[in-house]
């Protein structure tokens, strides 16, 4: 029987697929992230999700793998996850009143054919006060997040506008996502069980 795999250790990206109903095994891609020279942060995260799925990919041929990338970029920089509290103190004072873009990948690989899709999407930041930044990297949830904030968590106060796919932001575009597995045959709504349905009103 043919599985789905995400290749990817992030417990968001599994919380959205389990969100929306699939079951799915969890096998982490380890790749080179290191961009190329030139490339473009789009192009960037288009690739690295591409690689991660096709790692996956090769050594189970009959499976379906889901791989995913997610920059913050400002101005054109991409900002990756931070080395540090100062790093992530300096993200956050560099997103503080501005507006930056999301770019989330996802590729679906089964052996080696591979589709991709890139989200991309517009969050705005309010002003911040240099105190609130302070304390919300000593919480520690910036640190393991592209951008030193997490939107689905503290880092949700700081947002005052959003143009695009919410989910994207958290780490996977569900509707793309969705649209490239019914591509491939696996619609996502052949997951959901009776079972979900007990107790709705009828």
């Amino acid at each position: 029987m043919q599985r789905l795999i995400l290749a990817s250790a992030s417990p968001r990206r599994a919380e959205l697929l389990t969100g929306i109903g699939l079951d799915f095994a969890v096998q982490p891609a380890h790749i080179d992230e290191t961009p190329m020279a030139g490339e473009s942060p789009k192009a960037y995260v288009e690739r690295l999700a591409r690689e991660k799925a096709l790692a996956i990919s090769h050594g189970q041929p009959d499976d379906l793998v889901i791989g995913s990338d997610t920059s913050v970029v400002l101005g054109g920089e991409i900002l990756g996850k931070p080395v540090d509290e100062a790093e992530a103190q300096h993200m956050l004072a560099c997103l503080s009143g501005r507006s930056h873009q999301v770019m989330t990948a996802v590729a679906l690989a089964c052996g080696d054919a591979c589709q991709s899709v890139v989200s991309v999407t517009d969050v705005t930041f309010r002003e911040l006060a240099a105190e609130e930044i302070r304390a919300y990297v000593a919480t520690g949830e910036p640190m393991d997040k592209a951008g030193g904030y997490g939107i689905q968590g503290l880092g949700a106060i700081f947002v005052s506008g959003l143009s695009g796919s919410y989910s994207a932001v958290v780490g996977l575009p569900l509707q793309e996502t969705a649209a490239l597995l019914a591509g491939a045959g696996h619609p996502v709504w052949q997951s959901w069980s009776n079972e979900n349905n007990k107790g709705a009103p009828a």
